[in-house]
């Protein structure tokens, strides 16, 4: 029996999810904000949006004051105000919370596939291979879901691992690196309203220049290019708000057919459904109602929550032998891009609750399988199974990025000595 100041000394040891995370993302505010790896770029897109809406405030809002009555003059500064600052929260609502990503399992779900005979010590034993796609229905289609070797776990219908976060993502659509996050499940809302805002941002700004120019011409009599000659600002935002409505403009009326469609950018891309049915299309006004009048799910991670880490890598026990990963002895044509096959022992006992399959240099997923769509059941029962493990050193757990190269953690060494009832043999990661 533990003392209660005992049991409260060994939890405040333990680290948080978001200290023992295994993906690339990064964390601020002690686990209350989740961006991605590039970060960093979200600063240039805040740049890019204030930047010209302060010239606009400076040189061109506050000149058309004296050409409109008091209430209307400031009201041009202040819907400009306003608006950018709406646009900059939606901004952070897209890259500061989890997409949608699936929680890692503890351990491979149950193989189900025998795999021939493998001779360990002299002894022939029984392996089981898991399955590398399993079938299931969606709006009465078959739709083939995709074992990730990276999650250990079968990605659920529209699911797909994002290399560069590397987790499993919800209905991924794509990874944007101007908000320097995923595009997935619980954000696509907010992404296209950014999109859209921005739009209209650029257009309100655009057209309050043309305005001002206009007003010189009437005041002075003069030509445009006078005009514009005179409010250099102005020319300078015109051609930056026409560039720029090109690239927001036309983001925001594609993903308007995508939403029209229910497709995601990434199915968009790799299945072309226009070329054959989509199971998740449910009708126009549906689909919309799918995207904007729909609950937003909660995330299935609580980042801020203790990491109760297990002793030890607990296999499933397989009577006789042990298990393999869908790729282990698949030719590359059959194996997922930058897989390392992996050999599961029926019973392995040590460190090895991060033992996972790396990735290799190019950093590529093969994403067959791609995100949860709303209001589907998971097909695989080990996501209802997920459990967060922490080692004393959990950045240690996952394979880490050094000089180029996918580095494999000790503990996995380690672990390649055993497999099976017994001994190992040569049969570990290759």
């Amino acid at each position: 029996m533990y003392s209660g100041s005992a049991l409260a000394a060994t939890s405040a040891a333990e680290p948080r999810v978001y200290q023992a995370w295994r993906g690339s993302n990064i964390f601020f505010l002690q686990g209350r904000f989740i961006f991605g790896p590039d970060v960093r770029s979200l600063f240039l897109t805040i740049f890019l949006i204030v930047a010209p809406v302060a010239v606009f405030c400076v040189y061109v809002a506050r000149k058309l004051m004296d050409h409109f009555a008091h209430h209307l003059g400031i009201s041009i500064m202040l819907v400009a105000v306003a608006f950018t600052l709406y646009d900059l929260a939606l901004l952070l609502l897209t890259s500061g919370r989890d997409p949608g990503i699936i929680p890692r399992n503890a351990h491979p779900p149950e193989p189900e596939v025998y795999d021939g005979n493998t001779e360990v010590g002299g002894v022939q034993t029984p392996q089981l291979r898991l399955p590398r796609t399993k079938d299931v229905t969606v709006n009465g289609m078959t739709v083939k879901i995709k074992y990730c070797d990276t999650c250990m776990l079968y990605r659920p219908p529209r699911c797909s691992h994002c290399s560069i976060c590397n987790n499993c993502v919800q209905r991924f659509d794509h990874h944007c690196p101007w908000v320097g996050q995923c595009i997935g499940l619980r954000n696509y809302r907010f992404f296209y309203m950014f999109v859209f805002s921005t739009t209209l941002l650029c257009v309100y700004v655009f057209s309050f220049c043309w305005i001002y120019i206009k007003k010189i011409m009437d005041a002075e009599q003069t030509t445009v290019w006078r005009a514009m000659a005179k409010t250099p600002a102005s020319i300078i935002l015109l051609i930056y708000t026409f560039i720029s409505v090109w690239f927001v403009g036309g983001l925001s009326v594609f993903h308007l057919y995508l939403m029209s469609t229910n497709q995601t950018t990434y199915e968009n891309f790799r299945y072309r459904y226009d070329r054959r049915s989509n199971p998740y299309n449910i009708g126009l006004v549906n689909n919309f109602k799918e995207v904007f009048f729909t609950s937003i799910p909660p995330s299935k991670n609580k980042f801020r929550a203790r990491a109760h880490g297990d002793k030890g890598f607990n296999a499933r026990a397989v009577s006789g032998g042990g298990f393999m990963s869908p790729n282990m002895g698949n030719g590359v044509g059959d194996m997922e891009v930058g897989r390392k096959a992996v050999a599961w022992d029926g019973e392995i006992e040590g460190n090895g609750s991060d033992l996972e399959v790396g990735v290799n240099n190019e950093m590529i997923e093969d994403k067959d399988g791609v995100g949860v769509g709303v209001g589907f059941p998971s097909p695989s029962p080990d996501l209802n199974q997920v459990r967060v493990t922490t080692e004393s050193n959990p950045r240690q757990g996952s394979w880490g990025r050094r000089g180029g190269n996918w580095d494999m953690p000790p503990e996995t060494l380690g672990l390649s000595a055993r497999v099976g009832g017994s001994e190992l043999g040569n049969e570990g990661v290759r």
